[in-house]
């Protein structure tokens, strides 16, 4: 199975065409022989900063010297970014061999895995085979019935924010969601949750004790900022000074919190985490799409804000960096997302808009979105037949050296980066 096979027999399936629950996951993990039993595990939920949290606890383990895994979701460029072994990703080749031994073992399921079912599965394959001593694995959709929670003994669960998503599977409620998203919690395995909306605070706690399991929230008044730009933010939390980390999005401090206290519950359990790690893999932390500054001059921002929760963090980025700056936005979003309340929320930064159509089957079309941006909120609004042609325009007659930030879908960064030669 060459790349171009893999990707065909991996993006069959959509899980909307789907009936929702785990059990082909299931099936599909017995047919591999189940090598994700007896791994050690930091599961990953949450709405916004998931991702990153992600990243900076892997980046943690690697620096403490643990052969790590991590299992993110989306990519940014290829499906190889989602399964990463110490900051690798995976290569073309063992990627194929390991799609074509999913696709054996899935031959004779009734009822085949999905895109990330067959992905997950992997993943899994792929942090047995590299040994690996700690896999960081980020959930997909919801947590209760998602494919990573498949796992049975977690080393410890977190969750990050909670906002709503997804809410013609997960609920319609914060709490509801929630919910979903406690379902990762295990009996007896500790859970470090983000400080939130009550709630949501709520749910987890209960689950929590319902199945003994310690429960601990970040604390935002122990959060304070040293210093901050473009390149560095600067941070102390709880006993820890002067933390450095090279994310520098404003909403970032939280996620570096959450991924703190996941550090010393790790801590806690066993694994050994010297200081000097804590500060060298945050440090040395790369994790591209988030806030990144892509260019100089003019200042050109991507982030991969793509709902209202997102797009409020991404508001007060820019505020803080380009405080009273009118700012060329690109846009691209999914057609399920809340893109009105997104524009609510970011249409007052917007000298004009450029509008693409990220590359997703759940794509809503530039020119439909460009309309909307004209007819209701007054603002200049042109669509690009690609994401690339979208970035060249908005870097047309850029002598007034005014921002330019581009958002709304993580599918559409992968493009963008590469136009900048990233």
């Amino acid at each position: 199975m060459d790349k171009k096979q893999a990707l065909e027999y991996i993006e069959t399936t959509s899980w909307k065409d789907c009936r929702p629950g785990n059990f082909r996951m299931r099936a599909l993990m017995k047919a591999l022989g189940d090598p994700q039993n007896g791994m050690r595990f930091v599961h990953v939920a949450g709405t916004n900063g998931k991702g990153s949290t992600c990243a900076m606890i892997a980046s943690v383990l690697q620096a403490a010297g643990y052969r790590t895994g991590l299992y993110v979701s989306p990519h940014l460029a290829e499906y190889n970014e989602r399964i990463c072994i110490d900051g690798r990703a995976i290569s073309d080749s063992y990627f194929c061999s390991l799609a074509e031994r999913v696709f054996d073992a899935a031959a004779g399921m009734e009822e085949k895995p999905t895109v990330f079912e067959k992905l997950t599965a992997m993943g899994f394959l792929a942090f047995r085979e590299s040994e690996c001593d700690v896999v960081v694995l980020e959930v997909g959709l919801g947590g209760k019935l998602d494919a990573t929670n498949i796992i049975e003994d977690p080393l410890l669960c977190v969750i990050s924010g909670i906002d709503l998503e997804h809410t013609e599977t997960l609920g319609s409620t914060i709490a509801e969601i929630a919910a979903e998203k406690a379902g990762i919690i295990k009996a007896g395995c500790p859970v470090v949750a983000a400080s939130q909306d009550a709630a949501a605070e709520d749910v987890f706690r209960s689950r929590a004790v319902e199945l003994g399991c310690g429960i601990t929230f970040t604390d935002p008044s122990e959060e304070k900022l040293i210093s901050r730009d473009l390149d560095f933010q600067v941070v102390d939390y709880r006993q820890r000074r002067r933390v450095r980390l090279p994310l520098v999005g404003v909403y970032q401090y939280k996620n570096l919190a959450l991924a703190l206290d996941a550090i010393d519950a790790l801590s806690a359990r066993g694994l050994k985490i010297s200081e000097a790690a804590v500060y060298a893999g945050l440090a040395g932390l790369r994790w591209p799409g988030r806030f990144e500054v892509l260019k100089d001059h003019p200042p050109v921002i991507v982030d991969g804000a793509h709902n209202p929760s997102g797009a409020r963090e991404l508001s007060i980025c820019l505020s803080e960096f380009f405080p009273g700056r009118k700012i060329t936005l690109v846009m691209g979003v999914l057609s399920d997302k809340d893109y009105r309340a997104m524009l609510d929320i970011m249409a007052p930064h917007a000298s004009d808009f450029v509008i693409v159509t990220p590359p997703s089957g759940r794509a809503l079309p530039a020119e439909e979105l460009a309309a909307i941006i004209r007819d209701e909120y007054g603002i200049p609004s042109i669509s690009a037949s690609s994401v690339k042609q979208g970035v060249a325009a908005a870097m047309l007659d850029r002598d007034h050296g005014g921002p330019v930030c581009i958002f709304g879908s993580l599918y559409q960064i992968g493009e963008v980066r590469a136009f900048f030669g990233k």
